[in-house]
């Protein structure tokens, strides 16, 4: 049985995430920094704020304690500021950047520590399409997502010696809070310029990221797209 991490665990794509790979028969930790209610009551629930190493070594310690093992991380818990870069606050810069991409530099470095010892393991990062193309009133999101699919081709060749998968899923316009800012009428026009015709589910996403941590073996440093034909 499989022991996995799902951090952003309480809403939108985290969620499906949890929920997908305990409907596969496997124990998950999940992490959160608000809303713990939330979280499913058959998960080993953890209140952490991923931005801080201190409070990352504390769940990688907890997980070992509980499981004793680590075979799964997806680094989900993301957020998002919008608006002109003008606005954008040094405190939003720094707080975006501390959750964003600091959060899976200090997941993946614990869950290396123990996936290195165990000669195998997976590591799965939430990524965005505007990380790879950039997105207009969302320029601190694009950077810090650009800087998840750097840091992932970068850890999967260091990584893949020690039998270690390391990929990104890179998701478009998915039907999450994350997006409930738009009013129905920008809604409609988003989804008109997605050649699918729809915002994706967080089902779809959660799919796809379990088969990446159950699938080929040969398969690290990839980011891949799930976006309806967006990019």
């Amino acid at each position: 049985m499989k022991t996995v991490l799902v951090t952003g665990a309480s809403r939108g794509i985290g969620r499906a995430v949890a929920e997908a790979f305990y409907g596969a028969g496997c124990k998950v930790a999940a992490v959160c920094k608000n809303n713990i209610d939330l979280l499913d009551d058959r998960f080993l629930k953890i209140r952490a704020d991923v931005s801080d190493p201190d409070e990352v070594r504390r769940v990688f310690s907890e997980v070992e304690k509980n499981f004793g093992r680590l075979d799964v991380l997806v680094n989900n818990a993301g957020i998002s500021v919008t608006g002109l870069l003008t606005d954008l606050s040094d405190e939003d810069w720094k707080r975006i950047c501390g959750v964003n991409l600091d959060g899976v530099l200090w997941c993946s470095r614990e869950a290396a520590r123990i996936m290195v010892r165990q000669k195998e393991g997976c590591i799965i990062n939430i990524s965005s399409m505007w990380g790879q193309c950039g997105a207009s009133c969302e320029v601190a999101y694009s950077a810090t997502k650009g800087g998840v699919d750097a840091l992932t081709k970068a850890l999967a060749k260091e990584l893949a010696p020690s039998n270690i998968q390391v990929n990104a899923v890179s998701p478009g316009v998915i039907d999450t809070e994350m997006n409930s800012f738009l009013s129905e009428e920008d809604r409609n026009a988003l989804a008109e310029e997605i050649p699918a015709g729809r915002f994706g589910k967080p089902s779809e996403v959660a799919d796809l990221v379990l088969k990446l941590a159950s699938g080929n073996g040969y398969l690290t440093g990839q980011i891949i797209r799930i976006d309806g034909g967006f990019v």
